[in-house]
């Protein structure tokens, strides 16, 4: 067999046989040792930055809003507690660019306990009692008897007050239109203070230049109202798509034939619904007013519920759908004898959940570590980014010529120093939260290293369930007697042997991973640093390094994968099992090709049908357009808890999906070293049933590869592996 013996040759020697071998090794030793002392340092550093994060940051800063003396208006607790809105002494000021520049407005900002509701200047409030009362409100002290020329120039009140109403408690002028014309407190013009009258669409660049600052966190704010108002239907549908994914999953445990064909019609009648429900929005929109402006035309808006009343939404879904449906038909037709085989390795899989039924369950563990991971590092970043100073600078009211002005200042002494003297109209105002220190000049390293750590144990966490499962479903396929071969405990076993010899490797295979995600985000970072930049050459070059590292992700992802359970099994380190478990899929590449990424992309199916469900049914109910409208919660942005439901609903049925792939993904790795270690004879029996080897024989063109001393396949009689007494109860799977 020369043309066996090159294609080993050049990918490694294939395995022995072995009598003594039934399955994971027992005995085995600590593997990668340095990479587990790395990690546990890391997990030190990483609780000691969380420690220094949380004693420097404060996340008031991002909750409320900030007066020019750097306090926090409406915060509970302290002096400003009654005064939750934040007023401009001058609006106007708001319209200059340095309002995006510097993320605050020229004019001083004060914390009040309601916006202005009437029209005043500081010279007209003075003449009357009880409009002079009702403006000092406004100001930053009692000026007592001091004239307004006194007052102005030493800046205690604002020069006029506009109709305001608060706006992410923030007072902005009360802007409307009278006839196609804009107004302000029901006028078309105001005092601007200084004698002049002033039209009042003269307010709009300032009110937009100043929504811009805080534009996002008014969305946030909305998406948070809107998790407030929805979260228990949130869970609830959570909560079913659970029990449908387990369901699915028991389902697939004993009618796996029938439950794939199932699942493979149910989505191309998913979709196909989609399809038309799309088409009948497009035609019902065509005599809606406003509904044929192109989404070119429309723009980026926030309120995303916008883009459902274009007709040329409705026909980008229409037209995505069928492309995927066409594609998803097109692979049916090509790989229909593929499915088959397939088939049979997927009931083979259900075998193996069968006898390992608390796989089923162990997501869940999962699913808790990594959502304590994903907490630490968000609670990490938010406390990293207000662990910054308040700064203050230099403010030019008076827009003459000034050297100081945007230059640092110190608010407590800024009246008596020279910046004052030399520029008499400028002032000392707070502008962001910042800082010069050592540890702020490095804030953007620490986010950096939180992300790398974050990645680093998240990976952990994932590779932890693979290796767990791999070793569980390892001790089914090699154990000859089911009842009696494989330990009682098999999924809590291959997680101790886990923990406690392979930490290292484990900590190794992550580590490469999560260097590439690091580097894809900061390949993000450029990207969007560099978004203005007119190189072409760069743009072409940062896209070809971002596609690249994208593909280099997911090798390593699928190196990893097999890595974990060949880790399991022989518990070598890391680079032996990697490079075993490579030239293992490479004797067998074929196989690869045509049987295992096939079922992998069976169940990406069930994933997209349990998805496609819940997401229609969610779409109906917080869209409003099914019967129980009483229920429907009272929401700014419907589409926040059906994406949040899709998203989690996919996280949730991967969790379970994950089982079976992970489960598939051993049996086959393990499959094709039986086919290495054993001829079928007597003295070397197949570990596979008859009719596995049977289908999963055919899934190459040829005679399956054997070692040098084995009879050609045909020849030689196939003696398999001894069933448990349970086992004819689910032959017929």
């Amino acid at each position: 067999m020369p043309e066996n013996e090159d294609h080993y040759g050049k990918h490694g020697e294939p395995r022995k046989y072995d009598p003594s071998f039934k399955g994971p090794i027992q005995n085995r030793s600590c593997t990668d040792i340095i990479c587990c002392i790395l990690f546990i340092l890391a997990i030190l550093s990483y609780i000691v930055l969380g420690i220094l994060a949380w004693s420097q940051g404060d996340p008031r800063k991002v909750i409320y809003p900030t007066d020019s003396s750097g306090q926090f208006c409406g915060q509970v607790g302290t002096p400003l507690q009654n005064k939750k809105f934040l007023f401009y002494f001058n609006i106007l000021k708001c319209a200059s660019p340095m309002v995006l520049l510097a993320f605050q407005c020229p004019t001083t900002q004060l914390c009040v306990e309601e916006c202005p509701n009437r029209p005043l200047t500081l010279g007209t409030a003075k003449l009357v009692t009880n409009d002079w009362t009702y403006y000092k409100k406004f100001c930053k002290e009692d000026p007592g008897e001091m004239s307004a020329a006194d007052i102005l120039k030493n800046g205690l009140c604002p020069s006029m007050l506009i109709p305001s109403k608060p706006f992410t408690q923030r007072c902005f002028p009360a802007l409307g239109k009278m006839k196609g014309v804009v107004t302000v407190g029901n006028k078309t013009t105001f005092e601007d203070g200084e004698g002049k009258r002033r039209e009042a669409s003269e307010l709009l660049p300032a009110v937009g230049n100043a929504t811009v600052v805080i534009e996002a966190r008014m969305v946030v704010t909305k998406i948070f109202e809107d998790f407030t108002q929805s979260w228990y239907w949130i869970i609830l549908a959570l909560v079913i798509a659970t029990i449908l994914s387990l369901v699915f999953i028991v389902l697939l445990r004993f009618l796996a034939g029938i439950m794939v064909w199932v699942m493979i019609a149910m989505v191309l009648i998913v979709i196909t619904y989609g399809i038309i429900h799309c088409s009948f929005m497009y035609v019902n929109l065509k005599e809606t007013p406003g509904a044929n402006v192109t989404l070119k035309e429309l723009g980026f808006q926030m309120d995303l519920s916008m883009y459902l009343h274009i007709r040329q939404t409705w026909l980008a879904f229409a037209i995505i759908l069928a492309i995927v449906e066409l594609i998803v038909i097109l692979l049916l037709i090509f790989l229909r004898k593929r499915i088959c085989i397939a088939i049979a390795l997927i009931k083979e899989a259900s075998r193996a959940i069968g006898h390992v039924m608390f796989s089923l369950i162990y997501p869940l563990l999962t699913f808790f570590l990594l959502a304590i991971i994903i907490a630490y590092w968000a609670i990490t970043a938010v406390f990293l980014s207000t662990s910054n100073e308040p700064v203050y600078r230099v403010f030019n009211q008076a827009n003459e010529k000034c050297i100081y002005a945007n230059q640092t200042c110190n608010p407590a002494n800024y009246s008596k120093s020279t910046m004052k003297e030399e520029c008499p109209k400028t002032e000392c105002l707070f502008t962001f939260y910042g800082g010069e220190t050592a540890y702020h000049k490095y804030l953007i390293v620490l986010q950096f290293y939180n992300l790398f750590l974050f990645f680093w144990c998240a990976n952990f966490v994932t590779a932890l369930g693979q290796m767990t499962l791999a070793g569980a479903f390892a001790s089914y396929y090699w154990a000859f007697d089911k009842a009696q071969d494989m330990p009682a405990c098999p999924v809590f076993a291959s997680l101790g042997r886990a923990l406690r010899y392979h930490t290292g490797s484990l900590a190794f295979g992550s580590l490469i991973l999560s260097i590439i995600q690091v580097i894809r985000v900061l390949l993000e970072y450029l990207d969007h640093k560099l978004k203005g930049a007119q190189n072409k050459f760069a743009k072409f070059l940062l896209c070809c390094l971002k596609c690249c590292f994208w593909c280099l992700e997911k090798l390593i992802k699928f190196l990893n994968r097999n890595a974990y359970i060949m880790v399991a099994i022989y518990g070598k380190n890391f680079c032996v099992s990697a490079r075993d478990a490579f030239f293992l899929l490479m004797r067998n590449v074929i196989r690869v090709a045509v049987l295992d990424k096939v079922t992998d992309f069976l169940l990406f199916l069930g994933k997209l049908l349990i998805v496609g469900l819940v997401g229609v049914i969610s779409f109906f109910f917080f869209s409003g357009r099914s019967k129980v409208l009483d229920l429907v919660p009272n929401l700014h942005y419907y589409w926040v808890p059906i994406l949040t439901i899709v998203i989690g609903t996919y996280f949730i049925a991967h969790g379970f999906f994950s089982v079976y792939a992970m489960c598939v993904d051993t049996l086959f790795l393990c499959f094709c070293e039986d086919l290495e270690r054993n001829d079928g004879s007597a003295e070397r029996p197949y570990f596979m049933s008859p009719k596995l080897h049977e289908i999963l024989s055919k899934s190459t063109e040829g005679p399956v590869p054997h070692s040098p001393s084995s009879p050609p396949e045909e020849e030689v009689p196939l003696n398999t592996r001894k069933d448990s007494k349970n086992e004819s109860s689910v032959c017929w799977l």
